[in-house]
């Protein structure tokens, strides 16, 4: 009698090195945190300008206020109430409040100007140095010239197209966990890496008096400390979009194995034999 023997060998398949781990969940905290407190020191002034001075009797592009009955986010001329989300809303008590961001989505939970700077002072400077770390690390370790170069030929219109449709299929999002990054991909994380977050570093460091004392070059590179800080507050929610849709894109693409690779490097995978 003949017996078929079948082997099963696990193998590790590599996904993330080391420092890329640890600098997505160090990045991940810090983001959230600086998200968090960025949103108690704008309730001081919820009301953003362009240009190098503003204050309240200055026309503001954008807006978070309240009336006596209802909260509202201003767009230049156009008004979206948003009573019990912005601008008018109760807390954990009952008792109406009106700051532009609710309790919920701040860092601290009560409004403390001086607090809320210490918060976002201190991370950003472990925000600012991790991200100074791994870029150097990737370059080391070829990490950005293997997995985020983008070659010439990508670059055309066609090409960013076909992926970009490509991205939106479901059989493409389920079959591509654990394949090399596509181009969509690599596009979103080199504008993220290489744009979004040093610009929020730098239109940070544009706020800061005395940067603005020392180096007012860096002030006048984005047209006066208001546009400095409504660049970094765009920014800050260009991240959150960026943030959300990679979210919705590991849930689809399989969200174990791809937190499995994120946390322990890769997944254990079975060949028979």
């Amino acid at each position: 009698m003949v017996q078929n023997m079948t082997a099963i060998h696990s193998t590790k398949e590599r996904r993330h090195r080391l420092s890329t781990r640890i600098w997505h969940w160090v990045n991940a905290l810090c983001l959230l945190i600086l998200l968090m407190s960025g949103l108690t020191i704008f309730n001081a002034h919820p009301r953003l300008y362009w240009g190098e001075y503003g204050a309240n009797d200055d026309y503001a592009w954008m807006a978070v206020g309240s009336n006596e009955t209802y909260g509202y986010l201003r767009f230049g001329e156009t008004r979206i109430e948003t009573t019990g989300v912005l601008g008018n809303w109760e807390d954990s008590s009952g008792k109406t409040q009106t700051w532009a961001f609710p309790d919920w989505a701040t860092i601290p939970s009560y409004y403390s100007l001086a607090d809320g700077r210490r918060w976002h002072f201190f991370f950003a400077w472990i925000f600012a140095l991790g991200l100074t770390f791994f870029m150097i690390r990737s370059l080391w370790n070829r990490h950005i010239q293997s997995d985020l170069h983008i070659p010439r030929q990508e670059w055309r219109p066609s090409v960013i197209w076909r992926s970009f449709r490509s991205h939106l299929q479901w059989s493409k999002i389920r079959g591509s966990a654990g394949q090399d990054y596509n181009l969509i991909q690599r596009l979103s994380y080199v504008g993220v890496i290489f744009i979004l977050l040093p610009l929020m570093i730098f239109t940070g460091l544009a706020m800061s008096p005395a940067m603005d004392a020392n180096w007012p070059i860096l002030t006048d590179m984005f047209g006066g400390r208001q546009s400095a800080r409504s660049i970094h507050f765009i920014a800050s929610f260009a991240l959150v979009l960026f943030f959300l849709v990679h979210l919705l894109m590991v849930i689809l693409s399989g969200p174990i194995r791809q937190l499995s690779g994120m946390i322990f490097g890769g997944t254990r995978t079975g060949d028979v034999e």
